[in-house]
């Protein structure tokens, strides 16, 4: 049996796991800004993250956010949790700024620390160095959020020598940012915990 045990969200500035609020910044003056107070809230200690880009701080922040409330990473081989993302703008917020670096022939300066951000999969590199983790892993860029592809991938996955999995949504593009990751374990957990179906998965990411 395959369970949803635990998960997080970025939405409006607003950083929650399971449900319950973590850090509100609404209120703050811009997206850099809640990216760094979202950090300094969860009291991460990774000085890597302030190098990253949007993308990878939105799939980290949720990411610690997630794990905390869970002992998925302690309870499973790490070869064994698989890392499964999407989003729909791919790394298009990098890549605009990779480009405005290369157009001026005057001023052509390429810079090497922002190219290397040029992929969406990026982001699972980040988290997969971060937690330790070296099963197996997959980028989707689809229109939407959809539930049915990301399930029928992790479906795919269990079927062979996965246990757990990160699965989710991470999404910059402009000012507009929002992340939304999953954790799933195949065991016999709790019933409080919810099985891994297409609805429970739409319906824990519009929370």
């Amino acid at each position: 049996m395959k369970h949803i045990t635990s998960y997080a969200h970025i939405k409006h500035r607003r950083l929650t796991a399971n449900g319950s609020l973590i850090f509100d910044g609404s209120s703050s003056g811009s997206l850099p800004e809640f990216l760094t107070d979202a950090y300094r809230a969860q009291g991460m200690s990774y000085p890597k993250y302030h190098k990253m880009d949007t993308l990878c701080k939105l799939g980290m922040l949720c990411m610690e956010a997630a794990v905390k409330e869970s002992g998925m990473l302690t309870e499973y081989p790490l070869d064994k949790i698989a890392i499964v993302l999407a989003n729909a703008a791919s790394s298009m917020d990098t890549d605009r700024v990779h480009q405005a670096s290369i157009s001026d022939k005057a001023a052509y300066f390429p810079s090497p620390a922002v190219f290397v951000y040029t992929l969406p999969n990026i982001v699972i590199g980040e988290i997969a160095i971060k937690y330790k983790i070296t099963g197996e892993n997959a980028f989707f860029v689809s229109e939407c959020f959809d539930a049915g592809l990301l399930l029928n991938y992790l479906e795919a996955l269990f079927h062979g020598e996965t246990q757990a999995a990160v699965c989710g949504w991470v999404e910059a593009d402009g000012d507009a940012a929002e992340a939304f990751i999953f954790l799933v374990e195949k065991s016999n957990k709790s019933s409080n915990f919810k099985p891994l179906n297409q609805e429970a998965i739409t319906e824990l990411y519009n929370q």
